[in-house]
């Protein structure tokens, strides 16, 4: 018996319900998507994570013979640990204002819910050209599930002409973001008692010395500034999210570990930055540890690696610009899966519900209008989709 298609709100309560926390797995509300597609008759293949513990999950509805449309969208979202919350966050809370509050409403479960809600419609029609769901796993942890779901989608059938990624820009046009390179780097030194530190190797002073660098390095890049001027912060961005080390105070300490990484323009060689920390890590501050200790290292190890994006073609911008009845395009800061899809060879833009500044933040929330908006959306793509 065929289910009973759901509007995008309520599809979007069931999806708040899951706990996609990028820590957990995410395999119930796949199962659920994957669950009320077949009510409608659309077969779903599940693209899992090497310990079977998360997916993707990829829909086709419509001819696979043919070149159509992908609507991509991440299921993960992020912890709400130590968050004030004004109420459940893993409860879609309807608020007289319109607001819809939940994790992930905005970021990006509020898309999801849209795309679901008119599969049934597309499915009940014959099609011209198909439609593709693509969810995914892991995208706020480092986007480390979309690459298995572009090889996938491009290797299912034939690839879709365009992909319409759905996070939130309050259904605005985006065709360009920042890539991202995250590290983590560990120095190792000698203990000794704090009394005689000549004896010992600080692994703390010697962060110190490379944070300093790297301060120096986003002073520069703020000075270079964006000469396309399409991006805010008008730069590439440095940052440095957490650092720990050390035992005791009256001990030299052996270890530092820190996490830092940067968010660098489209035109930018993406790994200047890495190689001009690891030149300064071995000529200016291992040979001090080394001095002491020989056997003193500095490691850093890349913990997330995500393409800029700006389309190589303009098919799929033009297609959500027409959908959006708008002209302009904008650039942004945060980061996305879409440039995977498009090193992937898919023509690709990013529109979706919500605004970025509701994302990861305690009482998250989409507005009802904006659900509204991307209904209509992509209900007018499935017109445009149905044949004559």
């Amino acid at each position: 018996m065929a289910k009973q298609a759901l509007d995008a709100v309520a599809l979007l309560e069931r999806l708040v319900g899951f706990d996609t926390t990028s820590r957990n797995s995410n395999l119930a509300l796949i199962d659920f998507a994957a669950d009320y597609l077949d009510g409608f008759g659309v077969p779903c293949a599940l693209v899992r994570n090497a310990d079977g513990t998360k997916a993707n999950l990829h829909a086709v509805i419509g001819p696979d013979d043919q070149a159509g449309v992908m609507l991509s969208g991440h299921s993960d979202v992020v912890p709400v640990d130590g968050q004030d919350w004004s109420s459940d966050p893993f409860t879609l809370t309807r608020r007289d204002d319109g607001k819809l509050v939940g994790r992930g409403s905005a970021d990006m479960k509020g898309f999801i819910a849209c795309a679901l809600s008119v599969a049934p419609e597309a499915a009940a029609r014959r099609l011209r050209f198909p439609l593709h769901l693509a969810f995914s796993y892991d995208e706020e942890v480092g986007c480390l599930g979309a690459p298995a779901l572009a090889r996938h989608v491009a290797d299912a059938g034939t690839p879709p002409r365009a992909v319409i990624v759905g996070e939130p820009t309050g259904m605005r046009v985006v065709d360009a973001h920042k890539g991202v390179r995250g590290f983590v780097t560990t120095v190792t030194g000698r203990e000794a008692h704090s009394s005689q530190p000549q004896r010992g190797a600080n692994a703390i002073l010697a962060a110190a010395r490379l944070l300093h660098f790297l301060d120096g390095v986003a002073e520069e890049l703020r000075r270079r500034g964006d000469p396309s001027g399409r991006f805010d912060p008008p730069c590439t961005t440095l940052d440095v999210g957490t650092i720990e080390g050390g035992t005791a105070h009256n001990i030299v300490p052996r270890h530092c570990r820190f996490h830092w990484g940067y968010r660098f323009l489209p035109d930018q060689d993406p790994d200047e930055i890495l190689r001009r920390f690891e030149v300064h890590a071995a000529e200016h501050v291992l040979p001090r540890l080394r001095a002491s200790a020989p056997d003193s290292r500095i490691e850093t190890r890349m913990r997330a690696a995500v393409p800029a994006f700006r389309p190589a073609a303009m098919d799929a911008v033009e297609l959500a610009c027409t959908l959006g009845g708008r002209n302009e395009t904008e650039a942004v800061s945060y980061c996305t899966e879409a440039g995977i899809f498009e090193e992937a060879g898919m023509p690709t833009v990013i529109c979706g519900p919500g605004n970025i500044d509701q994302a990861h933040r305690p009482d998250e929330y989409v507005e009802t209008a904006q659900i509204d908006a991307c209904t209509a959306f992509l209900r007018r793509l499935v017109v445009d989709a149905i044949a004559d």
